[in-house]
């Protein structure tokens, strides 16, 4: 796409955001989990709905595909998308959607930005997951929109780490997304060095739950806390230290279970029972090893990957930080070359259809026995799982562009 129709389309989307700032107001049960340096961002792009939660001690807003297309569902941007097809219809029709989304994007989180005053994390197209050109193309884009307010989502994926490792050279602020396991986060801030990085916990609890290898608990909160500790110790020579989100909280319990964690993730539902239920006193958690339920066949499939991380999967990261590949492709042979293929498997149309079709939580049995002999990992089907199913709502609000500029 050529430079002039970029920036047209940047002058769109910045033109008549009229939101109203809010008036906001501290509380002191949120200051008293900040006092333990947790620091507390909404999960949520509905703006009513935040509105009713939000505080002074709050800082961010974050944003996936899942919750941008809730939004544009509504109807709300129809007469938006409607006119953002007059600026990009001599594009390919695949183009237009992808553009238009990305307008959407970039729309909704200048409104958010604008009424909250804090930071808002924005999301990438779910085409780009593996095209490096157009993660930083994308991301630098968002960044010029509003330098100084969002940050740009990468998710965990061979591509992704180095096309974020870009975008954190060129000054572009990055939320890494999608990881599931401590090693996952110890080869994002080796390499990435992101602003912040994620570890998405209810999923890891309902995967050992709903697949029968236990009751679930314990699990995320164990995972969060180790990757807690990797982090804070990879990241305390960089400029910006990298810092955890603990993304997104399942249960108000979980305030006080993971207090301490960089950065809270909440929906806010959750932050309003916690502000109903809880008594405010909060102490960090970061010391606490929590014990994870499991049963008898569970060992033989490794959810210790999903806390623990190898030396040897250490040395990779700080190799590949040190001598960082060009591509995604090279970047996963020499994973498989270093003995941890696991993280990053080569698996074959087939397993990607079955991985779409499971869901947010993968059917173990269909994966157990390679899992057994270390052909992939439990953290590794949580993220492909994921990516596919921000895949299909990001297919759904694709759809809805599509109808409307072919009206």
């Amino acid at each position: 796409m050529d430079k002039v129709l970029k920036e047209k389309i940047k002058a769109f989307i910045l033109k008549g955001v009229e939101e109203r700032p809010i008036v906001t107001k501290g509380d002191t049960f949120w200051k008293a989990l900040r006092n333990v340096d947790t620091e507390l961002w909404l999960d949520t792009g509905d703006m009513d709905e935040a509105e009713r939660i939000w505080t002074a001690e709050m800082t961010a807003l974050t944003t996936n595909n899942t919750l941008v297309n809730k939004e544009i569902q509504k109807g709300i941007y129809d007469s938006f998308i409607s006119e953002a097809k007059e600026i990009v219809g001599s594009l390919p029709l695949r183009q237009q959607i992808v553009e238009i989304a990305f307008i959407l994007n970039a729309r909704h989180g200048l409104r958010l930005a604008k009424k909250f005053g804090g930071f808002v994390s924005v999301e990438l197209h779910t085409d780009t997951a593996h095209d490096k050109d157009a993660i930083i193309d994308y991301g630098l884009r968002y960044f010029e929109i509003n330098p100084k307010q969002f940050i740009v989502k990468v998710p965990y994926t061979a591509t992704g780490l180095i096309a974020a490792r870009k975008l954190k050279e060129k000054g572009v602020r990055i939320n890494f997304t999608l990881e599931f396991s401590a090693r996952q986060n110890v080869m994002v801030a080796a390499v990435t060095k992101p602003d912040y990085l994620n570890v998405f916990l209810g999923r890891i609890g309902a995967y050992i739950k709903n697949n029968g290898l236990g009751d679930g608990s314990g699990a995320g909160e164990r995972t969060v806390i180790s990757t807690q500790r990797w982090v804070t110790e990879l990241s305390r020579d960089n400029s910006n230290s990298t810092k955890l989100i603990a993304a997104s909280l399942r249960n108000y319990e979980q305030l006080v279970d993971l207090a301490g964690v960089n950065v809270f993730t909440m929906p806010t539902k959750v932050a309003g029972e916690g502000r109903e239920k809880l008594d405010g006193k909060f102490e960090s958690k970061l010391n606490k090893v929590y014990p994870v339920d499991l049963n008898k066949k569970a060992p033989q499939y490794f959810p210790e990957k999903l806390w623990e991380v190898s030396s040897k999967e250490v040395e990779l990261a700080k190799e590949l930080d040190e001598n960082c590949p060009e591509t995604g492709d090279e970047l996963v042979e020499r994973a498989h070359a270093a003995g941890c293929g696991d993280m990053f498997p080569r698996l074959n149309k087939e397993d990607l259809e079955f991985i779409s079709s499971d869901g947010k939580i993968p059917k173990h049995e269909r994966w157990a026995e390679r899992i057994k002999f270390g052909e992939l990992a439990i953290d590794t089907l949580l993220n492909l799982s994921g990516l596919a199913s921000f895949t299909a709502d990001q297919k759904e609000l694709d759809s809805r562009i599509e109808r409307i500029i072919k009206d």
